[in-house]
């Protein structure tokens, strides 16, 4: 095998089988000669004055390393990615960008703090969680709540061998069990002093 600057050349000995012959194909598929890793194709787009590079695939840590790439205006769909590379903040950002995207796609009309309610939940802890039942909902403290989501008999039955208890503090499981939801003019107790008729408080 030679290198020669972007290119390898590569010649079997006249022992060699074929066998060895189609291995060696199949390993040179893997192998990473020039460009960035991980990134498979790039398609040049022009949108308005400027010319924009779509990637298949996506190596955000190495091409902001690259001095002929803008970094303010370079983006990756992998949240994962932009969570490890540029923080917690950005993967929330990331979010709220491709959930409106789809819905202004699908000529939907969504008000956006619904979208960053969602992506706030969805990385309040300092990482990414999905709301399914592996991941926000699962964590949730009320049986209930857990039981409203997916699979409530599951969660009912482990409530029941294990003893749990369910306080009733949050929306779900209030309206679950329909009484008054403790959050606003539902959280506080008042106190009535109230008079007999004689004058006197009870």
């Amino acid at each position: 095998m030679k290198k020669h600057e972007d290119a390898l050349h590569i010649k079997l000995k006249k022992t060699e089988e074929l066998n060895t012959l189609y291995k060696l194909k199949e390993s040179l598929k893997k192998t990473y000669v020039a460009g960035v890793k991980k990134i498979t194709q790039v398609l040049p787009v022009k949108r308005d004055d400027n010319f924009v590079i779509l990637t298949a695939g996506t190596n955000l840590k190495n091409i902001l390393k690259m001095e002929e790439v803008d970094g303010t205006r370079t983006a990756s769909n992998d949240l994962y990615e932009v969570a490890s590379v540029l923080g917690i903040e950005a993967a929330r950002q990331l979010i709220i960008n491709e959930v409106e995207a789809v819905i202004e796609n699908q000529g939907l009309n969504i008000d956006i703090r619904h979208i960053m309610l969602t992506s706030d939940t969805m990385t309040s802890s300092g990482t990414i969680k999905g709301i399914t039942r592996f991941g926000i909902v699962g964590e949730k403290a009320s049986v209930l709540a857990r039981a409203s989501f997916e699979t409530p008999l599951k969660h009912i039955i482990q409530a029941s061998v294990t003893g749990e208890v369910d306080e009733l503090n949050s929306v779900i499981e209030n309206v679950m069990a329909n009484q008054e939801v403790p959050v606003g003019t539902g959280l506080p107790g008042l106190v009535v002093k109230v008079k007999d008729s004689k004058g006197k408080e009870k």
